[in-house]
């Protein structure tokens, strides 16, 4: 960490994922961050699967050095052991750092005396939504999920009078009406298609009402607690799924999005649901990562089965790295600016439930 009177440093790294095009900073944050009396080092090449050569980030005021050496390191994937290794004792560390599933990673900060702020285990309240980057990558993802529905559908998405005849609109389902639930059925919605949309949680209802989708109502609640659906029974599964396999079966398209912090994704759409479909039918699963919402899914594949096809993408923010940088790099700023002063000093308040709630390794050394 720097000296009482140095400046602190935040250090832009290069993503080493494969598939990985995102950046943590974008260069027009750059100022802002300076502002706050930080000095940001960027290291060679951190933009370039953005697109941001390091000419841009130097323009904007970034230096390009050895991030790795910086008192705060910002970056989207958790590191892998070697990039831990070139983490100095003591340095704060933000990024998507899977805490639920990945003990072993959060045991080796711990290990190596890293400060580390998870941007997945920020509260979800009002005062952090800017701060938000599950809300904001789970956006990303659920754009592109309807672009690639589109891509692999053997019609038309919307409804087209031809001299030839008229040929109706596709039916869009999207099971999880989340931040991608919604942002796929408005995109499915622009595309022309005719869409539906289900969550277990009855509140959603009128925000998928109110970007002109009908609901499916199953007649089965589940409202959990911090914005996410509770766990089913087992007497519940068994009853959704009945009814839900039965609904399936009317769609052309369907683009799962359920998830359970910590827990296997939860089977929606069942192999019998996918038989049912009609052929050239397309389901896009967003729960890969977890095991994902189809039967059948098989995680970062695309496969066809019954002739419909099932695609289960791994990192769809990735895809889109101009637009899903500069949404994380706002999410990042916004959470530096709560962990340093005004005065570019490092001020950590464990007594916020933001600090404390984000903070998965060396809490115990910097809270009060």
């Amino acid at each position: 960490m720097a000296a009482e009177n140095e400046q602190l440093t935040v250090g832009v790294v290069r993503e080493t994922g494969l598939g990985e095009r995102r950046v943590a900073l974008v260069p027009k944050l750059i100022e802002r961050v300076s502002g706050r009396g930080l000095r940001v080092v960027v290291e060679p090449g951190a933009g370039a699967g953005a697109l941001l050569a390091d000419e841009v980030f130097e323009q904007a005021g970034a230096a390009i050095g050895d991030a790795w050496d910086a008192d705060i390191v910002v970056k989207v994937a958790p590191p892998s052991a070697a990039e831990v290794a070139k983490l100095k004792q003591g340095t704060i560390l933000i990024g998507f750092l899977n805490p639920r599933a990945d003990p072993d990673g959060i045991a080796a900060l711990e290990s190596a005396g890293v400060r580390a702020f998870a941007v997945e285990a920020i509260p979800r309240i009002s005062r952090a939504q800017a701060m938000d980057a599950l809300s904001s990558q789970s956006s990303v993802a659920g754009y592109r999920a309807v672009l690639l529905a589109a891509e692999k559908l053997t019609r038309f998405f919307p409804m087209l009078t031809t001299a030839a005849g008229t040929v109706p609109p596709a039916k869009v389902l999207v099971l999880g009406a989340g931040v991608a639930g919604l942002q796929a059925l408005a995109t499915a919605k622009r595309l022309g298609a005719q869409t539906t949309g289900y969550d277990v949680r009855p509140e959603v209802g009128e925000q998928v009402k109110s970007i002109g989708a009908k609901f499916l109502d199953l007649g089965i609640e589940a409202v959990g607690e911090g914005g996410y659906a509770r766990e089913l029974t087992e007497e519940e599964k068994v009853e959704q799924q009945r009814r839900l396999t039965e609904a399936i079966t009317r769609f052309d398209v369907v683009i799962t999005t359920a998830l359970v912090p910590g827990r296997k994704a939860p089977i929606l759409v069942t192999a019998d649901a996918v038989k049912g479909m009609p052929a050239g039918g397309v389901v896009v699963d967003l729960a890969g990562e977890s095991g994902g919402n189809c039967e059948l899914t098989k995680p970062g594949e695309e496969i066809v089965e019954h002739d419909v096809t099932i695609c289960s993408p791994l990192n769809l923010a990735a895809e889109m790295p101009a637009h899903s940088s500069e949404l994380y790099a706002r999410n990042v700023t916004e959470l530096l600016e709560l962990l340093v002063d005004s005065e570019g000093k490092l001020a950590l308040d464990f007594s916020d439930e933001i600090v404390a709630g984000a903070c998965v390794a060396g809490k115990e050394e910097g809270g009060e």
